[in-house]
């Protein structure tokens, strides 16, 4: 079976503004993702990918854009069920904000009982997406061989939930995983289980480095801003 890249989009100007995104429309990438997505093509330069499939979201479009001016030959298959997570009313609240709500607390603890007022559960949001992958598997599979690799851009929490679905991990130990932006990890399928041979890998180690100003224990929802 096929070897998954999932690439998380390039730095926005919602991660940078400290806003949740969700699915609110004109989120493009700031400088630094701009960046970000102009080196992606050199990163990924050794890989044969057959196809590329982005969430339909600005922000993925922009990044998976240089990859495609380098490799005329792929043309980007859309598919909404790798889309960002339906986050509802919370959609473009600044996440300072919604550090006060009580479903926060669930988010971080309890992730597989949150669901977003006016939005969808995380539950069903890694449902969908896990049912994209399999799907596109098959039909990578079926046109370009079983040891084909294909890339898809997302977004950090569905990127998370299909790392937690591909080694096993209950989604509620989602957000003990981090994908920064325009971070790759890779998941190679075989007939028996899946293998992640890459995680949020960004060939930067900035992020490592201790913060002037602490993070915090919460993960961020929707992924963070990744290295000031």
């Amino acid at each position: 079976m096929p070897t998954l890249i999932l690439v998380r989009h390039g730095r926005s100007t919602a991660n940078t503004e400290g806003v949740l995104a969700g699915w609110t429309p004109g989120v493009a990438l700031d400088e630094r993702g701009a960046a970000q997505a102009a080196a992606l093509p050199g990163r990924l330069a050794g890989l044969p990918l057959s196809e590329i499939v982005t969430s339909p979201l600005q922000r993925c479009r922009e990044t998976i854009r240089p990859l495609l001016d380098a490799r005329p030959g792929l043309r980007p298959h859309t598919d909404e069920r790798i889309g960002e997570c339906h986050y509802g009313d919370w959609s473009g609240r600044k996440l300072a904000e919604l550090q006060d709500e009580p479903l926060m607390e669930v988010v971080q603890a309890h992730p597989s009982a949150a669901a977003f007022p006016g939005g969808e559960s995380m539950r069903a949001m890694q449902t969908r997406a896990a049912e994209a992958v399999r799907e596109w598997n098959a039909r990578v599979e079926r046109d370009h061989g079983a040891d084909a690799v294909y890339l898809m851009c997302s977004h950090g929490d569905v990127i998370k939930s299909l790392v937690a679905e591909a080694i096993g991990l209950h989604l509620d130990l989602f957000q003990r995983i981090s994908v920064e932006p325009c971070s790759v990890t890779a998941i190679r399928y075989t007939r028996l289980r899946p293998y992640l041979v890459r995680l949020g890998d960004t060939g930067d180690f900035a992020a490592l480095a201790p913060r002037e100003e602490p993070t915090g224990d919460d993960a961020p929802v929707g992924g963070g801003a990744g290295a000031p």
